[in-house]
């Protein structure tokens, strides 16, 4: 559609299972539990064989595997075997209004489910696109994820747009629009393993496309910059994940010459930033085979700080779940706390005091970078220090009692004024935020057919 285009997004032909079970066919996003294997086990026996998106994925923590290749091969013939077998209804035209309760707070979080147009879309530094990342790309990132969308007939998506709506012209009163149509609901059930209650409304009444374009269109006059630079959505999650999306597009048409077709479209959720039940949480860092006292030593000197000893897990608990203790203010500037068990097997607790007022991560990412390549530099490979970027406390905290492992814990995000910062400074640090915590985040449900 010509009109959508010019927005950066498309009206998708949306695929769901017949007779959908929500608690078995949806699975929490890939890039998620990536240390706990235990949690992807789990997800298996609540599959249990049947039709899941958990056979249309590969879950980060299978990456490092020797099977990774077969799996993706799997994969790939799964997403043939549901096209052939009948598991999918017919395929509808239409964006999807979905509602998300989260188990933890009883909020409801609000999403418009659509295919943006890959063209519209840039993630490299300093672009004015429609669409932007709002975290650096790191390109070694891409290729695993290529080799599953390049071959891959289907795809379903954990990406999350944020869109800056402060008048909730478009998700909100698209919502409005398709909950009031009768028979518009599409799915509706618990997903697994705490991951809430998930409702599903098509939006592809007259009624509710209109409510869509007039949204669209309030975002559009809202997001426009003096020079006449549009900043529609930026990336909240999945960043690398609509990245490989658009290096796929790309090489097919360099190497078909074609300039449309469904490759060039990928599917998102869109979430109103200013929604209430959309919170944005630090991701954590892991240090793994690491001098932990040493690393330690290396940040406090770089980022010019005041180190402090916590004596018990209790108060350091205390410490990192209290987000009065951890924001920075006008007096008082970033805290970063750090979990480790050291050569005598003793748990032992800091807390970083730094005079940083901005961005914490902005600053840490990079001399984390530099102590790790620094390190990696004397080493053989099997000695190499390895990072991982954690979801929530309670993964991290469990990850610190193993040995030569260095646990980050990173002060809160503020969401107010993030827009302005990305269109002023570009993308922030990789893994600088995430939105709500790993049980939190999209679980796979719709599909959409790529060939």
């Amino acid at each position: 559609m010509k009109r959508a285009n010019e927005y950066g997004i498309s009206i998708p032909y949306i695929l769901l299972p017949k007779n959908i079970d929500v608690a078995t066919w949806s699975v929490i996003a890939c890039d998620q539990y990536t240390q706990d294997e235990s949690y992807w086990q789990k997800a298996a026996e609540r599959a249990n064989a049947k039709p899941s998106t958990l056979h249309l994925i590969l879950p980060e923590v299978y990456l490092s595997k020797s099977d990774k290749n077969a799996r993706i091969e799997k994969i790939n013939e799964t997403m043939k075997e549901y096209l052939a077998s009948g598991v999918f209804a017919q395929a509808e035209r239409e964006c999807v209004y979905v509602e998300r309760t989260i188990s933890s707070s009883g909020k409801v979080r609000k999403g418009l489910v659509v295919a943006i147009d890959l063209e519209a879309y840039d993630w490299k530094e300093g672009t004015k696109a429609k669409i932007r990342a709002t975290e650096a790309t790191i390109k070694e990132r891409i290729p695993p994820r290529k080799a599953i969308r390049e071959n891959a007939e289907l795809e379903t998506p954990h990406i999350m747009l944020l869109v800056n709506d402060k008048s909730r012209a478009l998700v909100e009163k698209t919502g409005e629009a398709a909950k009031a149509e009768s028979g518009a609901k599409l799915y509706d059930g618990d997903l697994m393993l705490s991951g809430g209650h998930i409702t599903g409304y098509a939006v592809k009444s007259e009624k509710a496309m209109n409510a869509l374009f007039d949204g669209l269109e309030e975002v559009k006059r809202e997001n426009t910059a003096k020079d006449g630079d549009v900043f529609m959505f930026a990336v909240g999650d999945g960043n690398h994940s609509l990245a490989t999306a658009k290096a796929v597009w790309d090489d097919y048409k360099a190497k078909t010459g074609e300039s449309d077709g469904e490759k060039r479209y990928a599917l998102v959720e869109i979430v109103n930033i200013y929604d209430e039940a959309l919170e944005f949480k630090p991701i954590h860092r892991a240090l793994f085979n690491v001098d932990a006292e040493e690393c330690i030593k290396y940040l406090v000197s770089a980022l010019n700080g005041r180190l402090e000893e916590v004596e018990s897990e209790d108060s350091f608990k205390e410490y990192i779940y209290s987000s009065k203790e951890c924001e920075h203010s006008e007096s008082e500037g970033a805290v970063f706390c750090f979990a480790y068990n050291d050569s005598a097997q003793k748990m032992r607790y800091f807390v970083l005091k730094t005079a940083i007022n901005d961005l914490a991560v902005s600053h840490l990412q990079p001399v984390l970078d530099a102590f790790i390549k620094e390190k990696n530099e004397k080493c053989a490979e099997s000695g190499k220090v390895e990072i991982d970027y954690i979801h929530g406390e309670e993964e991290l905290l469990k990850l610190s009692h193993t040995n030569r492992t260095l646990c980050i814990f990173l002060p809160p995000i503020e969401k107010e004024n993030f827009f302005d910062t990305i269109n002023k400074r570009g993308s922030l640090p990789r893994k600088s935020f995430s939105m709500g915590e790993a049980d939190e985040k999209r679980f796979y449900l719709e599909c959409r057919c790529l060939r």
